[in-house]
């Protein structure tokens, strides 16, 4: 039985009077236009690789310029960050992100009276601090509303500025009482740290150093010292580092900051440098929203940087395991030779005595549960435990880990249902860009102790470039999947009574994953063969007697007959005839993929398929049990995805000669595929099968077992292998060395394995009604980029966050 027995047929209603195939022509035509009008966007993305983009923070850059000269304690060393905070506070009165987010008030409230400080301690601004105490009265009430998003350390941070505030004679418009208690809650949240007196609690009173005043042991958060000088990344701490200790290193640090990122107007953001991570983010979103094919060049540049820094043991790596797991992944998923080994820091142990385990950061946890899936070696226990320990913390309801320590909340149930329901081998292609796009905010902000923005990692440009890319490429398929009914008919396929009729499911399997326009050929070919090959499942399973099955196999033995005159039923005319149709046109097509046809080649894999389906019927008719290795060397090949995938090798674009088309390398590649969804399929398949009476490996494994193998045993072991073959497959996809398949080719085995496990995702199959869903999204609905910069606005309006219950995070 093939894949195709698992999904409710569906049937597709387009015209059958236009030409049977789509033009080159057509498909240029539309790449022409892409190309033509978004060339502005693609540039405009590419110079972002170039840069990290980071806005200015006026809470860093506040503590920055009250940092006095040594030589001169009544002079600020840096005159011109104080400068800036007097030219740019905000109409409000504020200081911070313009146009912020409704529920970051406290974050304002925190920059706000930062620059107060740093204004007042140098005696400059009078009219702007005034302005800025009015504000702080008109919002102080935000502090204690539970809805508003804290910054890391507000608690500890807020309640230290108001004291310094009080040592410089500052006025502030907060009551007694309310003074009180917000110093009795940082004191309660030092007294339940330092109770617990985890490593992860000394890390972050060293990160939020600038408000710990005399209480901090500044000596020893110098163990935090990176080697670029800074503490944390973090200019704000660095400052106040330097402040006590005067390290020259602290002092380089905010010098080369100054330098590199404010230039003129000798501002800081509020983390530098974030290169790796905010590139690394950047690709993997151009990847969610596929459009990483424009920029082939640019994120092979990025990725051998990063490869190097990885090999350099980049501290900006290594000692933030986000950006650790990212960068794992990312460069594993491409070919590159990273081990697994630096996760051992992040054990479920290690990661909860941390600095992120400590402030519950819900964004590491999903990039270290999307690296745990990167598995390829058989020794890998540390990924497996990874996955095991973050999907449960993820899953946990009420999750304990409910802050994004850098992104507001409201895309955080959105990550987290996502990264769950689709993992990596479940995760079509387009369905992915759709879901990516929809989620897609162009105006991220995003929140440390203070927020920040950067276009690196929200940018409309990239959500333009995507929505027009997906539109244009639908249009295309929209066209192709006319031609494959309109081929349905004219090869009499739906004359078949027997056969179900598959064209829109295996249209869509082929246009999820081989979504570029330039994939026309082998996209038809996928559907196509995906076509025939339920057909001839069905033929041979229930549409034939054994009879017309051998004559089948005859014909095809035979090859080139005149089948007008051939002694034979109507049935197997039909079959044989789009067969032979379907392998003449890839062979034509060949020709200009190859520079030779191959429709020899695709012969003998549609030979192999129909022989082995005889052999399980011949097992059925003859009531023959055969072992489990006999029944597994000649169902992963009845499974009939070989005429599906392998013809369409040769026409993704690399050359394969036939030494590589029969070598064992891709032997392996195709028996892995195969043998997984062989697996997945049965598992799925048991009871009704079991009940009908038909070859099945679970089966055949409790058949063998002696009786004391169950239907539970069996499930689990066939689980087990079906994973382990996943594994294989994809070390084998991901292994350059002594590899001799390019990588476009061994890429479609795993673009299969998504499609199998996707369908088979659910104990009851994919639904009718989640199959009909997925295919308008994929080939029916575009994209309105309007609406979805309308959505998004309304989702995050004002209006609507102030009905959003955000996390603390303190």
């Amino acid at each position: 039985m093939s894949l195709s027995r698992l999904i409710t047929p569906l049937c597709c209603t387009s015209s059958a009077t236009s030409e049977s195939l789509l033009t080159a022509s057509y498909a240029k035509e539309k790449m022409n236009g892409t190309s033509l009008c978004l060339e502005d966007s693609k540039e405009r993305i590419r110079k972002m690789f170039n840069k990290v983009e980071l806005s200015v923070s006026s809470y860093d850059t506040a503590w920055v310029a009250m940092i006095p000269t040594p030589s001169s304690p009544h002079t600020p060393f840096f005159p011109q960050c104080l400068n800036w905070l007097l030219d740019n506070q905000l109409l409000d009165g504020s200081w911070g992100l313009p146009d912020r987010h409704a529920l970051l008030r406290n974050d304002a409230l925190l920059s706000t009276l930062a620059c107060i400080l740093a204004l007042k301690q140098w005696g400059v601004g009078e009219d702007q601090i005034n302005r800025g105490l009015q504000f702080i009265e008109s919002n102080i009430t935000s502090i204690n509303d539970e809805k508003q998003h804290r910054p890391i350390g507000f608690g500890i941070i807020f309640a230290s500025m108001i004291e310094y505030a009080q040592i410089l004679g500052i006025n502030l418009p907060i009551g007694a009482t309310s003074l009180e208690a917000m110093i009795q809650k940082r004191e309660l949240e030092l007294q339940r740290g330092s109770q617990s007196n985890s490593q992860g609690w000394r890390e972050y009173l060293a990160y939020v150093s600038e408000g710990m005043q005399e209480s901090q042991d500044w000596k020893t958060i110098m163990k935090y010292q990176r080697k670029n000088g800074s503490l944390f990344n973090s200019p704000a701490t660095t400052a106040a580092i330097f402040q006590r200790l005067k390290n020259a290193e602290c002092l380089n640090y905010l010098q080369s900051t100054l330098e590199k990122f404010g230039n003129e107007e000798k501002t800081v953001p509020t983390i530098y440098p974030l290169d790796i991570y905010a590139r690394l983010y950047m690709i993997d979103s151009l990847e969610r929203l596929g459009i990483n094919h424009h920029f082939k060049e640019e994120i092979r540049s990025v990725l051998d940087e990063t490869y190097r820094y990885w090999m350099q043991g980049a501290e900006d790596i290594f000692l933030d395991p986000t950006t650790c797991a990212m960068a794992f992944r990312m460069l594993r998923l491409n070919g590159y030779d990273v081990s697994s080994d630096p996760f051992y820091q992040y054990s479920e142990d290690k990661f909860a005595d941390s600095l992120k385990g400590y402030l519950k950061d819900v964004g590491a946890v999903i990039e270290l549960y999307r690296a745990s899936q990167a598995i390829i070696h058989p020794d890998e226990s540390i990924l497996v435990s990874q996955g095991l320990w973050t999907k449960q913390l993820l899953k946990r309801e009420p999750s304990p880990y409910q802050l994004y320590a850098d992104k507001l909340r409201n895309y955080v149930d959105q990550e987290v249902n996502d990264v769950l329901y689709f993992p990596y081998h479940a995760n079509l292609e387009r369905l992915l860009n759709r879901r990516s796009m929809e989620h897609y905010n162009v105006e991220e902000t995003r929140i440390l102790k203070t927020s920040y923005r950067t276009c690196n990692l929200a940018n409309p440009e990239i959500l333009k470039l995507a929505v027009e890319d997906f539109n244009i490429c639908q249009s295309i398929q929209i066209e192709e999947m006319k031609q494959i009914s309109r081929w349905v008919v004219e090869n009499r396929l739906d004359k078949l009574e027997f056969a179900r009729q598959k064209q829109a499911y295996c249209y869509f399997s082929s246009a999820a994953t081989l979504f570029s326009p330039e994939l026309s050929d082998a996209r038809i070919s996928w559907a196509k063969n995906g076509v025939l090959t339920t057909v001839v499942d069905d033929f041979f399973d229930v549409g034939a007697t054994r009879e017309e099955q051998v004559d089948l196999i005859q014909l095809v033995e035979k090859w080139d007959v005149d089948i007008n005159t051939v002694s034979c039923s109507e049935a197997v005319k039909i079959v044989f005839s789009a067969i032979r149709s379907t392998v003449c046109e890839i062979g034509e097509k060949s020709v200009r993929w190859q520079g030779r046809n191959v429709k020899n080649n695709v012969i003998k894999i549609w030979l192999n398929l129909i022989q082995s389906m005889f052999k399980e019927s011949e097992w059925l008719r003859t009531n023959t049990l055969p072992t489990i290795d006999e029944y597994m060397e000649n169902a992963y090949i009845s499974f009939a995805l070989g005429p599906i995938v392998l013809p369409a090798l040769y026409l993704v674009g690399p050359k394969l000669s036939d030494e590589v088309a029969e070598s064992q390398e891709l032997n392996y590649l195709y028996k892995f595929m195969s043998t997984c969804g062989r697996l997945l399929n049965d598992i799925h398949s048991f009871k009704r099968e079991f009940e009908e009476g038909k070859l099945n490996a679970l089966a055949l494994h409790i058949a063998h077992g002696n009786g004391v193998v169950t239907a539970e045993d069996a499930t689990k072991d066939m689980k087990g292998i079906a994973e382990e073959k996943r594994i294989e497959l994809l070390r084998l996809i991901l292994q350059e060395k002594g590899s001799v398949v390019p990588r476009d080719c061994k890429d479609l085995f795993w673009k299969m394995i998504k499609v199998l496990h996707l369908f088979y995702m659910k104990d009851d199959g994919f639904t009718a009604h989640e199959m009909y869903s997925s295919v308008n999204a994929v080939l029916k609905d575009p994209v309105n980029l309007n609406e979805l910069l309308e959505r998004a606005q309304q989702k995050f309006s004002p209006a609507k966050a102030t009905n959003d219950v955000m996390p603390q995070s303190d």
